[in-house]
C-alpha cells in the first residue's frame, strides 16, 4: 500500500499544478479585446483543467480525511476552500446569464456587438462574474497556503 504521505504530496502537487491553468485561463480573458466563441472555448479549456486538478484531490483525498485530522488550521483551510467554491458558484450565476444573452444576440459570431447593449442587466452580470472570480482566486490562494502548511506539518515535517 502507498504511504499516506505520498498520496498527500501528490494531492498537494495536483492542486499546486492547477494554479498556472487558472491564472492563464483568467489572463486569456483579461488580455483579449473582443471575446469570440473561440476565445471563450480556449479560456474554458484552461479553467476546466485547473478546476479538475483542484477538485479531484479535494473530493477524493481531502474531504474524506478532514475529520480524522481535525485541527484549527484544518477548519480554516476547509472554510477558505468552501468559501472559494461558493464564490465560484456565485460567478457561475453571472456566467450563465451572459452566455445566454450573448448566444441569443449572436454576439460570438459578430464580435462588433457591444455586449453592454445586448441586455439591460449585462453590467450587473459582469460585475457578479468579476466579483466571484476575483473572490474565488483570493480565497483559493489562501486555502492553498493553509493547505501547504497542513501538508508540511502533517506529512513532510516528520520525513525530514
Amino acid at each position: 500500500m502507498v504511504d499516506e504521505s505520498v498520496i498527500a504530496a501528490a494531492a498537494g502537487l495536483s492542486v499546486t499544478a492547477s494554479l498556472p491553468f487558472l491564472l492563464y485561463g483568467a489572463w486569456i480573458m483579461i488580455d483579449t479585446e473582443t471575446v469570440t466563441w473561440t476565445v471563450l472555448m480556449r479560456h474554458l479549456r484552461y479553467i476546466a483543467v485547473g478546476l479538475v486538478l483542484t477538485t479531484v484531490p479535494i473530493v477524493g483525498w481531502m474531504i474524506p480525511r478532514l475529520f480524522a485530522n481535525l485541527s484549527g488550521i484544518a477548519v480554516i483551510h476547509a472554510f477558505l476552500g468552501v468559501q472559494a467554491y461558493a464564490l465560484l458558484a456565485f460567478a457561475l450565476t453571472g456566467i450563465v446569464r451572459i452566455l445566454q444573452a450573448k448566444r441569443n444576440a449572436d454576439a460570438y459570431e459578430d464580435p462588433d456587438v457591444d455586449i453592454d447593449e445586448i441586455h439591460e442587466d449585462m453590467g450587473h452580470w459582469r460585475a457578479r462574474l468579476r466579483a466571484g472570480v476575483a473572490g474565488f482566486m483570493v480565497l483559493w490562494l489562501c486555502a492553498w497556503v493553509t493547505g501547504l502548511y497542513r501538508l508540511y506539518t502533517l506529512h513532510l515535517a516528520s520525513m525530514l
